[in-house]
């Protein structure tokens, strides 16, 4: 396997991050934002609707597989 990449890979075009600042601080800012307001439930569905665009964006099926093993790693039961 060993396709997913799990270290930092935010960028926004080819601008270079200042100091300790990074284009995840951009995202983390954005996911926050876009589920403000949002009851529980709507927030969920944000989340799951986020998933299935960004898996459908991916669209490598062992790349996805492996990011759905990881996710999962330690919580809860084995499947």
């Amino acid at each position: 396997m060993d396709h997913l990449i799990t270290q930092p890979n935010f960028r926004a075009g080819n601008a270079a991050p200042l100091h300790a600042y990074t284009p995840g601080d951009d995202f983390y800012e954005m996911l926050i934002e876009t589920h403000r307001g949002l009851a529980d439930a709507d927030s969920r569905l944000v989340n799951a609707r986020l998933v299935l665009l960004l898996a459908n964006h991916v669209g490598d099926l062992d790349v996805l597989r492996e990011a759905l093993q990881a996710a999962r790693a330690g919580i809860g039961a084995s499947a």
